[in-house]
């Protein structure tokens, strides 16, 4: 067969102010960018554990009017989205059925809501798809659709004999930056993630001897590629940590991780951080202050426990020349107004060095979703396509959506102005000067000229 696997790449925004704005601000404008050059590392996955005798083809769209015709000479076309984008996906779907063309839909969204899914695709698949895939390959082969399956129905992913991503299939392509996997989950349950929601499996590690495979198969297709880290909170393991930085170190390669506030206890690791190449790490603040924060995560209140330790964490990390992008989640139910200044001047105190706000987002099938839906709170239910992290569909407690929105605004461009940026960054350079002056010089060379990733949830 000829199997066709489809990226919706870029982000998504409605807000008619916010992208006006987006047009003219250099930090909005940067984490697009970035988010629509990363090449989609389920799908290269999925192409890896393909059985043989197929002929593979990797494609990206940005929106739902632009699709490429080869996919229509597809025998099976996989398409990996989000909620966001889940409409567009639809439609893109049912285009291709209408020709003959069979359609494979998985990940997020489409694990929480099959059913819906179903009515635009021959095969559905639930939770994790490698173990699943080799099975829809051949359903599709033989035409025996409508299927479902179900990772349950399949032997847990053992993420120590994943295959590596088929990088390859992405040669040629502009991109600066590859993603690679090292982790899988999170151990904390905060009410708005929906990654948890599809893994439903613990906190897993990867051999670092994997992980050194796939960066190498990477540097083949694209040396000196930048690397991403495809991950959810890298570095819960310390020991693991440190082994894994070790063996980065000798490849000389730079890259980019989301992981917690706890990276900040280890100043072993903070130093090997450096050393191993790593660039930035993405850190889930979600609020200035301990008082927002109780709820969020919800099998400890971790976040509200270490909220006190934020200012010091982010000292700490980028003393070693590692830049923090703080994020802020706006609209917690304990936000008032008063939210956006605080963010502001907790960003400005610090020296963050990138900042990324979003507004609290209910996605399907996450705690939050299901807790505002009992309240009445999701203000279009069922509009997934402004589950977009910057538009807001919900009634926040602490103000009205409409205070959200303006304030959103305003604070993007406190935040993300060129003059706002060059505040942070030369504070951020001169404590550097100051606790380390060789760090200094390592950072200038770790910081320029590539920008910060963003959140998908």
């Amino acid at each position: 067969m000829k199997i066709g696997l489809l990226a919706m790449s870029g982000i998504r925004a409605h807000d008619a102010e916010l992208l006006r704005l987006g047009l003219t601000l250099p930090g909005f404008v940067e984490r697009s960018r970035q988010v629509a050059a990363l090449p989609s590392l389920g799908l290269l996955l999925l192409a890896a554990c393909t059985p043989p005798g197929h002929e593979l083809r990797y494609f990206e769209t940005p929106t739902s009017d632009e699709i490429p015709r080869e996919l229509f000479e597809c025998d099976l076309v996989a398409i990996s989205t989000f909620s966001a984008q889940i409409f567009e996906a639809y439609s893109i779907a049912d285009r291709l059925r209408a020709r003959g063309v069979q359609v494979a839909l998985g990940g997020l969204h489409v694990s929480v809501l099959p059913d819906e899914a179903a009515a635009h695709a021959d095969h559905v698949v639930v939770g994790e798809g490698e173990a699943a895939w080799p099975a829809v390959v051949a359903a599709a082969a033989r035409r025996a659709g409508p299927t479902r399956f179900s990772a349950r129905d399949f032997p847990p992913v053992d993420v120590a004999a994943l295959p590596t991503p088929r990088y390859d299939l992405a040669a040629g392509r502009p991109y600066q930056r590859y993603t690679v996997q090292t982790t899988r989950g999170c151990p904390w349950r905060c009410d708005f993630c929906a990654s948890t929601v599809m893994l439903g499996r613990p906190y897993r590690k990867r051999p670092v001897a994997c992980v050194l495979r796939d960066v190498r198969a990477i540097l083949a297709v694209a040396p000196g590629a930048f690397l991403e880290f495809a991950d959810d909170n890298t570095f819960v393991d310390k020991e693991w940590s440190k082994e894994l930085c070790r063996a980065l170190a000798p490849l000389g390669v730079k890259w980019f991780t989301e992981t917690d506030v706890s990276v900040a206890d280890d100043p072993e690791l903070l130093d090997l951080l450096a050393r191993a190449g790593c660039r930035q790490l993405l850190i889930g603040l979600e609020s200035p202050a301990a008082d927002a924060l109780p709820g969020v995560e919800m099998h400890a209140n971790w976040k509200a426990a270490r909220a006190p330790d934020y200012a010091a964490a982010i000292d700490a990390i980028q003393a070693r020349g590692v830049t923090v992008n703080g994020c802020f989640v706006l609209g917690l139910d304990a936000h008032g107004p008063e939210i956006f200044d605080a963010v502001r001047d907790f960003a400005e105190r610090t020296a963050l060095y990138e900042v990324q706000i979003t507004v609290m987002t209910a996605f399907p099938g996450t705690p939050l979703h299901e807790r505002l839906a009992r309240e009445g709170r999701i203000l279009q239910p069922g509009r997934w396509d402004l589950c977009t992290l910057f538009d807001v569909n919900l009634e926040p407690a602490g103000m009205s959506p409409e205070e959200l929105r303006a304030g959103m605004r305003r604070l993007s461009v406190e935040l993300y102005s060129a003059a706002a940026k060059r505040r942070r960054r030369t504070e951020f350079f001169r404590r550097l000067s100051a606790s380390r002056p060789r760090a200094r010089r390592a950072a200038a060379r770790n910081t320029r000229p590539r920008a910060a990733a963003v959140r998908a949830t």
